[in-house]
């Protein structure tokens, strides 16, 4: 098997290729061209520029006509005339003007005129049509849109129109979606890849001012705030003047990019978190480009992407490498998905929040399996609930493993859409066109019964109040059976529902001093209890619902511990704008649940540190202390290291379990704790009920605050607007900076191709069983004092204290590497049972952290593999988790499954994705890991094949069959010739 090295490759491959139509990409030896491309070889008088070009030079996007490669041929400039024009005339047989232009219909306006043109599904009068799903008449409609018979062809149409028959058959297609989604995490890493493409491009002799998106890019800064300060009037300042301190040169890097791109907007820190930004403000629903309508829809380098479902709009989740290739113009290459149904009746019951909802509906998809598929919900219950509980259960899609989680335009929308401040004119255009288009449903008229893959129901008065944990997101716990679960828990042994806790230590009592006062702490103590992430923040009956619990605790006489660390983070400043306006803001604060910041926090690690005091009760008694969060990932290690059990809830819950201090308890029968007048108050004295918080909602939601809100929101802030940034389209790289560091993808490169290398004799890094997540392989959360890249930032003058978060460092490739593996949470079976962020260098026996064991393998100039089990990569899309393991040397993983974005970006870093044949994994074919292996494949890549038996061999004579991860044969293509030269000679 041959595979190519450096990411330049990967990245530069798909970023300029016109047709992406596998994800395999840079993973095998481009030695062999395809047919057409060795036709053109052929010819005698190409250059040697064009010879050159089919593996490893660089193939931007930018200056270019992409409606049509004939625009794109003229713009060559060489001398084989006579060669090119019949290289002319073949690339014009393959595409002209648009294959279904026939079917652009005028949109008219109720008082004269239109609101422009539109290509009429309805036109195609195709009765096929009308049963398809409303998430696949997106992807029909933009392939009829983009079909220019090249990029997108009516053979491609016809499978997503053929959808019932084809979708089984798992087809692939082109999809070009409307627009790219970045937070700053992910962000980060895209602007240097861009701006590392500059300067590659410049070096070249080409001209770097091209590479620019090609479609519209938000950037929106909010993963970057931390809880430092919380119970405090001054915590958003405080909590802000720290992010700034600490992300100086980040912030400057993105105002800089935001100035150098075009294309690009970049929403300052303090605005919101990214998909509740994008689900008041961003999300168009439907475009109206030159005169031309079409639905919105958005690919994002956050999973929860597909919080924007829940609007109508078609989006999810990708990896960095695709996100920059969607930016950069290119159709991303998918598999026709199946689309499961989920009927939703009846109505939720008193005192039943969206999380208990989304919850329920989270194990039910991961049981039934929806892995690499749509959702689309429907259905009389659907008119029954509110945007943005549709928002809360689209924002959970990573969680129950579906692509999408899909709710069609209606009237409930409509009001969505008034109310976040949207004009009276753009809803009407929207309404109008989805009405033409057939993309609207209107419960008051009869319902064509559509065709779905496979059927679910729920009546939603069968859902009750719950949470989950207390490791993952689906292991959802209904309240009433909590505390038999809790302790179920204890006993179990280590597991995702299992602690081992012995018997006689599950009593143990921790008693501490807490700034002078007596406190203690027991197995479940809770010491986080935070209201935040883009699952619930958007929501403003479970926000207000936390408001309202936390009054009728303050009015009873109930206060949370002072050791507890509590914190709210909103959504967005329209959060804070309704519960100031239903005066439940100050209840929060009486119970330490102060505003933080506005950005997403504890659930993705930024929770700050804990009391000193509480981490040494933690730490030297060993208890299992527990966190309660509004999240929407829970996994061990990535709220808080000491936290070991952690649970999602509504926010509702997040206050009553913070009132009660511990996970240990029933509800129905224990009180929560002592009011006024020794009173013992109950959980169904302070729980609200449905009425009043839709009375509090009705009332304190108005449509001014997200006006008000969201016309300021670009304008940034005092410490954003005072940073300094160069005007300059080449960007200054500082040698010295620990945050953004100029990585070696695209150092060096030249016009000839770099040569491919196997992979051979390659021992084994890591041997993982199931369940590995994107945060046990991507860096994430704080730097551990004793890890690689801590010695490295001391070892660049960088104090304890200035550390930061990993996710704030992703733009440096030094500390990312060091990062990459470095799970304090991290099984690793070659360690025999240990956890933490080690393994076994196999020459030598040691035991070394995981970067340290890898530089050994690299220096010695020998490749490595990991073993894995099922689910592999599950969780957030992380590129880093894909380039942080190409950077240690890992050249093929070897897992029984892969989650969909993980394993695409692993292909994109040149990282073979191999899966186990069903019902055998490492143990039952008798690896121990120790061994060395070879993995081939067909030199010929036209032979590769999905589904083809892969020989993986070792040197202690054991061999197995295993199955590339792959979607669709590798199709090279012309194209990529054409791009680059373009680029290379226009100029």
């Amino acid at each position: 098997m041959y595979v190519t090295g450096p990411y330049s490759s990967a990245l530069l491959r798909r970023a300029s290729r016109f047709s992406t139509r596998t994800t395999l990409h840079s993973t095998v030896s481009k030695t062999q061209p395809s047919p057409v491309a060795a036709q053109f070889r052929s010819y005698s008088g190409v250059s040697s520029a064009f010879r050159s070009v089919r593996s490893s030079v660089p193939r931007w996007s930018h200056g270019v006509d992409w409606k049509s490669p004939v625009t794109l041929t003229s713009q060559i400039r060489t001398a084989a005339s006579p060669v090119l024009d019949r290289f002319h005339r073949a690339l014009a047989t393959m595409a002209s003007q648009n294959a279904f232009s026939g079917i652009l219909t005028g949109l008219p306006k109720p008082g004269g005129g239109e609101f422009g043109k539109f290509y009429s599904l309805p036109a195609l009068n195709d009765p096929r049509i009308d049963k398809l799903p409303y998430s696949i008449r997106i992807l029909l409609e933009s392939a009829i849109r983009n079909c220019d018979n090249f990029q997108v062809t009516k053979e491609d149409v016809e499978k997503i129109i053929d959808w019932e028959k084809t979708a089984p058959k798992q087809v692939e297609i082109p999809f070009k979606p409307a627009r790219v989604l970045l937070q700053d995490f992910t962000g980060v890493p895209a602007v240097v890849d861009l701006a590392c493409m500059r300067d590659a491009m410049n070096n070249l002799g080409g001209d770097s001012n091209k590479i620019n998106p090609l479609v519209p890019v938000d950037l929106v800064i909010d993963h970057s705030v931390q809880v430092d300060v919380a119970r405090s009037e001054d915590a958003v300042q405080a909590n802000m003047e720290l992010e700034f301190q600490r992300n100086k040169e980040r912030f400057a890097f993105l105002k800089w990019g935001s100035k150098a791109f075009q294309n690009m907007l970049v929403v300052p820190p303090g605005s919101g978190i990214v998909h509740q930004v994008n689900l008041e403000y961003l999300g168009r629903v439907v475009f109206n480009t030159d005169g031309v309508l079409y639905p919105d829809s958005v690919v994002g380098t956050d999973s929860h992407t597909t919080m924007i479902d829940g609007l109508g709009v078609a989006g999810w989740g990708v990896g960095g490498i695709e996100a920059e290739a969607a930016m950069l113009g290119q159709p991303m290459s998918m598999v026709l998905p199946g689309v499961v149904g989920f009927k939703l009746s009846g109505k939720l019951c008193d005192g039943v929040t969206a999380t208990d909802l989304v919850l329920t509906v989270t194990q039910m998809l991961r049981k039934h399996g929806v892995v690499g598929k749509f959702v689309e919900f429907h259905g009389d219950g659907v008119g029954k609930i509110s945007l943005a509980d549709r928002a809360t259960i689209a924002n959970m899609s990573p969680e129950y493993g579906a692509t999408m989680g899909f709710f069609p335009v209606d009237h409930v929308t409509l009001q969505y859409l008034r109310l976040t401040g949207r004009s009276d004119d753009i809803v009407a255009m929207i309404e109008a066109y989805l009405r033409a288009n057939n993309m609207f449903v209107d419960y008051n008229e009869p319902q064509v019964e559509r065709v779905y893959s496979s059927y679910l129901e729920l009546d939603l008065a069968e859902v009750e109040p719950c949470i989950s944990g207390p490791k993952r997101p689906h292991d959802r716990v209904p309240l009433k059976d909590m505390k038999a679960d809790w302790h179920s828990c204890l006993d179990n042994k280590v597991g995702f529902k299992g602690f081992a806790v012995p018997k006689d230590a599950q009593d143990k009592v921790a008693k501490f001093s807490f700034h002078g006062q007596p406190a203690e702490l027991r197995h479940g103590s809770v010491v986080i209890a935070a209201i935040t992430s883009c699952t619930n923040t958007s929501n403003p009956s479970v926000m207000l619902g936390a408001g309202l619990v936390a009054k009728k605790a303050c009015e009873l006489g109930l206060k949370v511990k002072p050791w507890i660390k509590t914190s709210l983070a909103p959504g967005s400043g329209v959060v804070t704008k309704y519960l100031l306006q239903s005066g439940l803001q100050k209840y929060l604060d009486e119970q330490g649940f102060n505003i933080v910041g506005y950005g997403c926090t504890t659930c993705i690690g930024n929770s700050g540190e804990l009391d000193e005091t509480v981490g040494t009760a933690i730490s030297e008694n060993d208890i299992l202390a527990s966190a309660v969060l509004s999240g929407n990932r829970n996994f061990e290690g990535r709220v808080h290291p000491l936290t070991r059990a952690n649970y999602l809830a509504s926010p509702p819950l997040v206050v009553a379990y913070a009132l009660a201090g511990t996970v240990d308890i029933d509800f129905e029968k224990e009180p929560i704790g002592v009011g006024k007048h020794g009173k013992n108050v109950y959980f169904r004295d302070i729980w609200p009920s449905t009425q009043e918080v839709a009375d509090a909602v009705q009332s304190s939601v108005l449509p001014d605050m997200f006006k008000n809100t969201y016309e300021a929101i670009t304008s940034g802030n005092p410490m954003w607007n005072d940073l300094s940034v160069k005007q300059s389209k080449l960007y200054s790289w500082d040698s010295k900076s620990t945050y953004i560091h100029e990585p070696p993808y695209f150092k060096n490169m030249t016009m000839d191709p770099p040569g491919a290398h196997g992979v051979k004799d390659a021992y084994c890094l890591l041997n993982f069983g199931d369940s590995i997540t994107t945060d046990h392989i991507s860096p994430a959360g704080s730097i551990h004092k004793e890890s690689p890249a801590a010695k490295y930032l001391l070892e660049h003058g960088v104090d304890r204290k200035d550390f930061n978060s990993y996710g704030s460092r992703r733009g440096n490739d030094e500390i990312m590497a060091r990062g990459t593996f470095a799970n304090i949470r991290l099984v690793n079976k070659l360690l025999n049972g240990e956890v933490g962020p080690k393994t076994v260098h196999i020459p030598t026996g040691e035991k070394l952290s995981v970067f340290d064991a890898a530089s050994r393998y690299k220096a010695a100039g020998q490749d490595t593999i990991v073993l894995a089990g099922a689910e592999y990569g599950s969780g957030s899309s992380r590129d880093w988790a894909a380039k942080g393991p190409m950077l240690l040397g890992v050249k093929a993983v070897i897992a029984k499954s892969f989650e969909r974005i993980h394993r695409s970006n692993l292909v994109g870093m040149g990282i073979i994705p191999l899966c186990f044949k069903a019902g055998e994994d490492a143990e039952t074919l008798g690896l121990t890991a120790h061994e060395r292996y070879n993995i081939d494949l067909p030199n010929n890549i036209n032979e590769i094949r999905p589904g083809q038996d892969v020989t993986v061999t070792t040197d202690t004579g054991k061999s197995f069959t295993a199955l590339p991860a792959l979607t669709q044969r590798w199709n090279w293509g012309i194209s990529t010739m054409v791009a680059f030269s373009h680029m290379l000679f226009d100029n």
